[in-house]
This record gives structure tokens, C-alpha cells and sequence, in this order.
């Protein structure tokens, strides 16, 4: 692959990211939106499948680090070269779990004090449970207890697929040159059949998590993320993207979003597919929720992963500007800190009265933008600097090659 293909797929992906995080963000500001009265139909019906973007993280973080280690760990499987990868794996998400999931039981604690409530009465807030989550196993199993700071229940999963990636790549990397193309895109299509039978048959869980749910999802996605990889790289040649492959790959990377965008609309309108208070009791905002058999969407999202790495043009092209590359590097503080900000900010609103009207719109402007604002504050300050820190510890550089090569082709190192 040429490398100017390279850093133009690197660019568009790592713009993907933002879009997810935000995706998931806006999905739990569902609420705030609604009282601000922004929450139109198509917007609601999207916004209800947002959670969605959590399983674009996971095929597109088996896409990447496949294309990123394909040679290096797929030959053959050693304890050095498999603890290395490890050690890089946790330098990019264990330094800014750790400070957010501290902040998150600190601002549990805080509440408590302030509104008079049992803080000990969350189940949760225990110390074997704040090991689990230090030790990023707490989703594992069948029926994962969930606490602290919400969305590290993903980096749980994230960490288990790390666990299995060197044992992965060795059969991906033999998959590349034995495996003709066709044979590779019925692999990708049988490997997502567990998902799309327990999305389909499975009616426990909104969220599809319970009996293995999470398992399920983050295995099968992150392995077709990188299948997908392996699909791509076919179409790739020195010289970069064949005209006609491009064309195609550019029409698909239209039209597989406005797929998500019509099945969302088509599933938000089915009664039979949504959850009902008499569903879940316990949960007042049913109508929020993600309807029945949304995981059918995921094969659309990661084709269109694939359909984005082979052209520069549509949504490629706005995706690899400088704003949304900005907007990818700092997506996952943005998806840690998103909940606990939010949580802060309603427990604000909550103080001064404001429950509606002009002024609760201006205060929502505020909440996304601080978030934006805390994410970036964030990356620049904790993410980054530990990363660095700890990638040195481990004698590689402190930027990864990609990155060094799209600050160059446009994002300054302190103006990106």
C-alpha cells in the first residue's frame, strides 16, 4: 500500500472515531434534549440506535490493529512480541480509565454528602468491584454487574479481545494470502451469524448484555473488523485504489449510512420491536431505549468501515479533514468522560431550578461543549502524556507512526 493511501485511510478512521463517540454521547444526552426540545423524529429514531456506535469502536479497533500488526504478530506467537502488544494496549486506555473511574466514584460519594443519600447503598461501591474494574475484568461473564464509570463496561471488552488478538492474528495472517476473496467475505458473513441470532432471538435486554451478550458482540465484531482488513487490503496496490473500486467503495460510503439511518427509522416505527414500561418496570425513558433487533444494523457499519478505507472521496474526504481527525483523537476521553460530566451537569441544573425553556437550551449548548471541552483537556493532559510515557517505558516511540504522519499532513503538534 502506497503511503499516501496509507495516511488517507488512517485519517478518514480515526474521524470515524469522533463520529461513534458523539453518536454515544448524544444517545445518553437524549433527555437533556428532549427538554431542550431538539429531540425531532428522524433525530430521536437515530439517536435511539446510538449506542450502536460502541460496536463501531470494536470492529474498528480489530480493523486497525490488524492492519498495525498483521506482520508483526501474525508469523508466529511469542511471549515477548504478545507482551509488548499487551503493554501498548493498556498505555492507550488504562491511564485514562483509571483517573475517570476515581472521579466517578468520588462524584458518587460527593452526591451523597450533598443530597443526604446512602452512597454504600450502590452495590457497586465495593472494593472488590473497584479491583474488578482496575483489573478491567468486571464484564466478563454471563451477566455483568455494571458501576463506577458506565462506559468502561466496553474498555472490558476491549481488553479481553487484546487477550486473544495474538492467537487472532496468527490465523488472520495466514487467512491473507490462502484464503481467496470470496472465501474471506463468507468468513466475514459466518462470523457475525452469533451476533445477528442472539440480536435476533434474544428478547431479555435492551442493551444486549446479559448471557454473554457483550462476549458475543465484542468477539464477533472485532473479528469481522478485521476480516474486513484482510477484504481491503485486496483492492489496495502500490499505486493505491483502482478508479472503478474507488468509485464503488465512494458510492457505498454514501449509501450504507443512509441504510442505518432508514432501518432506524423503520425499527423505531414497528410497535411489536419496542420495550414498554410493563417491559422494564424500572425504567421510566422505555421510549429512549434502542428498539428490538437493532444489533442487525452492525454488519452495515463495519461494510461501511471497509468502503471508507478505499476511497479519499465523500464522507472519506470530510472525515480525514483536520477538525474530525482533532475530533478522533480525542473521542476516547470524550467517551469516558461524557457521563460522569453529564451526571454533574444535571445534579447543576438540578440546584438552580432550571427545568426547561430558553435557558435550559443555552445550558445544553454548554453541556456538549464542555464535554467536547473536558475531553480535549482530557487527551492533552492525561491521555497523551501517560501513553508517551509508557510506550517509552517499553522503548518505542512515543507516537505511533500513523500519527506522526497525520500530524504532518496538516495537524501541527500543540494547533491540532
Amino acid at each position: 500500500m502506497a503511503q499516501g493511501t496509507q495516511q488517507r485511510f488512517i485519517g478518514q478512521l480515526t474521524g470515524v472515531r469522533f463520529v461513534a463517540a458523539f453518536w454515544v454521547l448524544l444517545y445518553h444526552y437524549q433527555g437533556a434534549l428532549a427538554t431542550a426540545g431538539l429531540l425531532v423524529p428522524v433525530l430521536h429514531e437515530v439517536l435511539r440506535v446510538g449506542r450502536l456506535g460502541v460496536d463501531l469502536f470494536f470492529a474498528l479497533s480489530g480493523f486497525i490493529l490488524t492492519h498495525t500488526y498483521l506482520t508483526k504478530l501474525g508469523p508466529r506467537l511469542t511471549w515477548p512480541a504478545s507482551r509488548h502488544f499487551w503493554w501498548l494496549r493498556l498505555a492507550r486506555i488504562w491511564p485514562v480509565h483509571f483517573v475517570m473511574l476515581n472521579i466517578a466514584g468520588l462524584a458518587v460519594i460527593a452526591q451523597s454528602k450533598v443530597n443526604g443519600s446512602d452512597a454504600l447503598a450502590r452495590d457497586w461501591l465495593n472494593p472488590v468491584d473497584y479491583v474488578k474494574q482496575l483489573l478491567l475484568v468486571h464484564e466478563w461473564g454471563p451477566n455483568p454487574q455494571r458501576g463506577w464509570n458506565y462506559p468502561a463496561w466496553s474498555l472490558s471488552m476491549e481488553w479481553l479481545a487484546y487477550l486473544l488478538f495474538p492467537l487472532l492474528v496468527l490465523v488472520l495472517f495466514r487467512f491473507r494470502d490462502k484464503v481467496p476473496t470470496r472465501g474471506l467475505v463468507l468468513l466475514w458473513c459466518l462470523v457475525l451469524v452469533p451476533l445477528l441470532w442472539y440480536g435476533v432471538a434474544y428478547y431479555g435486554d435492551p442493551y444486549y448484555i446479559s448471557d454473554w451478550g457483550s462476549t458475543i458482540r465484542i468477539l464477533t465484531e472485532f473479528t469481522a473488523g478485521g476480516l474486513t482488513y484482510l477484504i481491503v487490503l485486496r483492492y489496495w496496490s502500490p499505486d493505491g485504489v483502482r478508479p472503478r473500486v474507488e468509485r464503488l467503495a465512494t458510492t457505498l460510503s454514501v449509501v450504507l449510512p443512509l441504510v442505518v439511518v432508514g432501518a432506524a427509522l423503520l425499527l423505531g416505527h414497528i410497535g411489536a420491536l419496542q420495550w414498554t414500561v410493563s417491559d422494564l418496570p424500572d425504567t421510566p425513558n422505555a421510549a429512549d431505549l434502542p428498539p428490538k433487533y437493532h444489533l442487525v444494523l452492525v454488519p452495515v457499519l463495519i461494510a461501511w468501515i471497509g468502503a471508507l478505507a478505499l476511497t479519499s472521496r465523500g464522507p472519506s474526504r470530510w472525515l480525514s479533514t483536520d477538525r474530525l481527525v482533532l475530533g478522533g483523537f480525542i473521542s476516547f476521553s470524550l467517551y469516558m468522560t461524557h457521563t460522569v460530566w453529564y451526571g454533574l451537569w444535571r445534579a447543576g441544573m438540578s440546584a438552580v431550578h432550571i427545568t426547561g425553556g430558553v435557558l435550559y437550551l443555552i445550558s445544553f449548548v454548554g453541556l456538549v461543549v464542555g464535554a467536547v471541552l473536558i475531553a480535549w483537556l482530557m487527551w492533552k493532559y492525561v491521555e497523551e502524556p501517560s501513553r508517551e510515557w509508557m510506550r517509552r517505558r517499553s522503548g518505542e516511540r512515543p507516537k505511533p507512526v500513523e500519527e506522526i504522519a497525520l500530524e504532518s499532513d496538516g495537524l501541527g503538534a500543540d494547533g491540532r
